[in-house]
């Protein structure tokens, strides 16, 4: 990353506090509901019983408790990993995406729906990205205009930093389909992006480099993107920056230093997203591993956006 004085940043992260909840609370995905307080969607990986993706409420982000979880598992057939959901308010309904598979084979995008933040989220029956080799991390996002669009992350051959881009649809108005194919919005363009060397996948041999964890927020007219770099299983995980002018791009990587990175009580911090507190500061949440590496938690940092 370019060695620029954090002073100098667009986008930075003032303060962080966490873990704000003890329990492991992966790729969490924060929503600001619009009658006020706060649910958290995390991953758990080994989840068992009926249900995935623990929820968590708070009336003010600082106290939280378990809703416990809140999607009804899907057949078998389509796999037993569930991961990073996030949810959208939107049609007098709640709108659940998320990706399910075995291990990283066969996930693909899908969305279950609730009449409560908390659940039961139902499967709708319907694969978002039947096109795709692997799509995950999908970001539901709505424009100033009312129109929503998905964000999300796809493997990508044909590049010369092969591995997990970005691409972005725009959403049916029912929420439940994509209006449109899905574009591109960002490519690997740094090392520190590198998610393994030589590594086997999709039947070929790649220098994989992953792009993932989109969120995007829409501030003073100009769109910025949030993103997870690296391998997520070790200390080179960072967050970068992204910014366009229409949410359909062109997109182009921020020159600053990574927004989290490994330091201090941070450990590959990564995977956010991106809410507002109650006095209207911009917020990003996170996970980062805790200090024996057996589990992802729940972070929060209070966040500074300025046109550069």
């Amino acid at each position: 990353m370019t060695d620029t004085a954090v002073t100098d940043a667009a986008v930075r992260v003032t303060r962080h506090w966490g873990p704000v909840w003890p329990g492991y609370f992966a790729d969490p995905f924060v929503l600001r509901l619009s009658d006020g307080g706060y649910v958290a969607y995390g991953t758990h990986p080994g989840s068992e019983g009926d249900r995935v993706f623990e929820a968590l409420v708070s009336p003010d982000l600082t106290e939280w408790t378990s809703a416990g979880p809140v999607l009804e598992r899907v057949a078998d057939t389509l796999g037993d990993d569930y991961w990073a959901p996030e949810v959208a308010e939107a049609a007098g309904a709640f709108w659940m995406y998320y990706s399910v598979g075995r291990g990283i084979e066969g996930h693909h995008l899908r969305v279950a729906r609730s009449d409560s933040p908390t659940g039961p989220f139902r499967d709708l029956g319907v694969d978002l990205t039947p096109d795709e080799l692997f799509a995950i991390d999908a970001h539901p996002f709505r424009d100033a205009d009312g129109r929503w669009y998905l964000f999300f992350a796809r493997d990508v051959l044909d590049h010369e930093r092969p591995g997990t881009h970005l691409a972005v649809a725009p959403l049916d108005p029912g929420m439940a389909s994509l209006a449109g194919p899905p574009v591109p919005v960002l490519a690997p363009n740094a090392d520190w992006q590198l998610y393994e060397r030589d590594r086997l996948i999709h039947g070929r041999r790649f220098d994989w480099h992953t792009l993932e964890g989109p969120a995007v927020v829409l501030r003073d007219g100009r769109y910025w993107l949030t993103y997870s770099g690296g391998a997520w299983t070790g200390p080179g995980y960072a967050v970068g920056v992204a910014t366009a002018e229409h949410v359909l791009g062109p997109w182009s990587h921020l020159e600053q230093p990574a927004l989290l990175r490994s330091g201090g009580d941070l450990r590959g911090p990564g995977h956010n997203s991106l809410t507002v507190a109650p006095d209207g500061t911009d917020i990003i949440a996170f996970h980062s591993w805790n200090a024996d590496a057996t589990a992802r938690q729940l972070h929060l940092g209070s966040l500074r956006i300025h046109q550069p």
